[in-house]
């Protein structure tokens, strides 16, 4: 069974969520919606104090190349155009809307209908994805037009689908797999259309044979679509990786996927495709898990945009008497939260909630050179020694060592004996040396 090849560790899965269902979260009395859900410029806002808006309404036009639509989630009206303050404490401009009915935007198709065929080109297909603001789902946010358009010279030969969710804890992508997997392998196929491919995979970690079992069985009907079961191993949800494990093809320093003829996408952006396409849906609501050891019902909910992280702690049983923190994703790769207030994102995977005794970092002691972090490093880095550089602000030396090749998967934070915080100097360098890059560039 293949994974990929270079550093990678074995965290304890924790998949408390995995056996259940998704349950629909009621909208509620007011909603906040980020017009920045995405990287590159905030979306525009198109409405105003006192207009109305349906579910499905656009309230945000994208600015610039690398940017994305954003719909109201929620019928009603607009109470204000402000900024908010997202989960990381970041300001962000953001619509702000009172609730009012449910009425959605009369073409957007609500039946429960699988629609199968698509006579859309390639072009036409790509236009719809653009209009409903997809964005890439398993936490980049990447808009999605931007990837099927490859530019000169490249060219994509096969498409990727990413359904590994190896952070442990989240299971929203596994629960997507086995109630819409037929959608999923329509969208698929919609994707392979628009980047003229005839051949992708479908890939997924072993400790799914549940979704592994329905996706094989799907597949037999779609031609060029092949399911692969993957061995566990951390980070393989991460593109690079994933490439390396499916195909056996490395993408360089500095490049992007396309560069090997590779397009990943993720499978709840799939799953989104398929709505904005078949369905007129635009991309206003997500399965996002709610979980952590003390939580009374783990559970998988699909909510709207811009419902505030504390309705869905509360569907899940509320929040543990000890609670020591909350984290926006994974306990890998999220961010810990402010507060319970901000709303999810289209980027919003999970919702993590740890013990205080989780929460308390260990003590940190001197480097002892075993160089265990090097070992898991998924791109072949010296954690340690970018470390020392950010440390010590020696950014030349930080760049020609690749900091800005860093995933920031935590694979090297998790792994050190000294419990020396790894990543945390490195994503701080990272970001000050891509701001030296940019700044040349001008």
């Amino acid at each position: 069974m293949r994974s990929f090849r270079i550093g990678g560790i074995h965290p304890p899965g924790n998949k408390l969520s995995a056996s259940r269902p998704i349950e629909m979260i009621t909208a509620p009395e007011a909603v906040v919606i980020p017009l920045g859900q995405h990287i590159g410029a905030p979306a525009k806002a198109v409405v105003a104090k006192g207009d109305k808006v349906k579910v499905g309404t656009l309230i945000g036009k994208a600015e610039g190349l690398v940017s994305a639509n954003v719909h109201s989630s929620v019928s009603g009206t607009v109470t204000k155009v402000d900024n908010m303050t997202d989960s990381s404490g970041i300001t962000r401009p953001a619509v702000y809307i009172n609730v009012e009915g449910d009425e959605w935007e009369a073409d957007i198709d609500r039946s429960e209908t699988i629609v199968k065929e698509c006579n859309l080109s390639s072009e036409e297909i790509i236009k719809r994805i653009e209009t409903a603001g997809i964005v890439g789902m398993g936490g980049a946010t990447f808009p999605t037009k931007i990837k099927l358009t490859p530019p000169p010279g490249n060219k994509a030969e096969i498409l990727i689908i990413n359904a590994v969710e190896c952070e442990p804890y989240l299971t929203a992508d596994h629960s997507l797999m086995i109630e819409k997997g037929e959608q999923i392998m329509i969208g698929t196929a919609i994707l392979m259309k628009s980047l003229n491919v005839c051949r992708a995979v479908i890939g997924i970690e072993c400790n799914k044979p549940d979704a592994i079992d329905r996706m094989t069985k799907l597949s037999a009907e779609y031609k060029g679509i092949e399911i692969m079961p993957l061995k566990m191993k951390y980070p393989q949800g991460g593109e690079k990786q994933l490439i390396d494990a499916v195909i056996r093809r490395q993408v360089k320093s500095g490049a992007l996927p396309i560069s090997v003829g590779a397009v990943v996408q993720n499978v709840g952006t799939v799953y989104a495709v398929y709505e904005a396409v078949q369905k007129n849906k635009p991309l206003i609501e997500r399965v996002i898990t709610v979980t952590g050891k003390k939580v009374t019902r783990p559970s998988n909910f699909l909510a709207r945009i811009g419902t505030p992280a504390g309705t869905l702690i509360d569907a899940a049983g509320g929040m543990p008497e000890d609670t020591g923190k909350l984290i926006g994703g994974g306990p890998m790769m999220g961010r810990a939260m402010i507060n319970a207030t901000a709303p999810v994102t289209k980027g919003s995977s999970g919702i993590l909630i740890m013990t205080k005794e989780e929460s308390v970092r260990p003590p940190m002691r001197d480097c002892i050179r075993c160089a265990k972090c090097v070992e898991a490093c998924p791109m072949g880095l010296e954690p340690s020694l970018l470390m020392n550089l950010s440390e010590y602000k020696v950014w030349d030396d930080a760049e020609k060592n690749y900091i800005v090749d860093c995933i920031e998967c935590g694979s090297c934070s998790y792994t050190c004996p000294a419990n020396r915080p790894l990543l945390d100097y490195i994503r701080l360098g990272k970001n000050v040396v891509m701001g030296i890059i940019r700044a040349r560039k001008q």
